[in-house]
């Protein structure tokens, strides 16, 4: 009987490190989060040789200064990105669950050095991760996007970089504006990174959200941990309108 006993201990023993193993190796390896946007995203989105040109048309049309020439309306493009980050605990092993959209709509008015207005919004649905069952959760009992299907950020207070950065240099100021997920509009405040570069203007920005503020349930279920905040991250393109 002792024997049997050990050997059962045994069995589900090897059992657990079995499946621990198996989500180990899915979260780190074969299934890994995607890396937290950074500057480096920012730059990135902005190469695009297809419109090379256009940073010599902005400038030799610049009648008095640099900003002349970035000063005007400038809309969102599809190289844009925007999600969310939460970190996340399956079965023990620390994971994060990432969620990203391209299709946003935003604009951004600059006069000078300073973006006098602006922001962005993005269809709640439309932004997915690598898990249908986390889709369906983020949807529906988190955001609850068939009663609130918009996500928003406008600015509130002018946002005034100092001066126009050289073509490939990044500024960093910090912006205020209005917030509104899940129909809670919360005032937020964060670093944002500008760089102008190939006649498009580029900002990375994230913001720390806490869910009660905004009225969002904790997203933890049967399967999955997560604390009580998480990340708004995003990289936004504009061209000239």
């Amino acid at each position: 009987m002792k024997k049997l006993v050990v050997r059962l201990v045994v069995l589900a023993l090897v059992a657990v490190a079995v499946v621990y193993g198996a989500i180990l190796l899915w979260t780190k390896v074969i299934n890994k989060p995607e890396d937290e946007l950074s500057t480096d995203d920012l730059s990135a989105a902005l190469v695009d040789t297809t419109i090379a040109n256009v940073t010599t048309a902005v400038t030799d049309t610049a009648t008095d200064t640099v900003a002349d020439g970035v000063s005007g309306v400038w809309v969102a493009t599809s190289e844009s990105t925007l999600g969310y980050r939460v970190k996340e605990v399956l079965g023990g092993v620390d994971t994060e669950g990432v969620g990203r959209t391209s299709a946003i709509d935003g604009s951004i008015t600059i006069d000078g050095t300073v973006v006098v207005e602006g922001g962005f919004s993005v269809e709640v649905g439309s932004i997915k991760s690598d898990s249908s069952r986390r889709d369906g959760q983020f949807t529906g009992r988190i955001m609850d996007a068939a009663t609130f299907p918009t996500a928003s950020f406008v600015i509130s207070q002018p946002i005034d970089f100092g001066t126009i950065p050289t073509d490939g240099e990044q500024i960093t100021v910090e912006a205020t504006g209005d917030l509104t997920l899940r129909g809670t509009t919360k005032t937020v405040t964060f670093p944002l990174t500008a760089e102008y570069s190939n006649g498009r203007v580029g900002v990375f920005g994230n913001i720390p959200i806490v869910f009660a503020e905004f009225g969002i349930p904790n997203p933890s279920n049967q399967f999955v941990t997560t604390g009580d905040n998480g990340l708004l991250e995003f990289v936004l393109v504009f061209e000239r309108d």
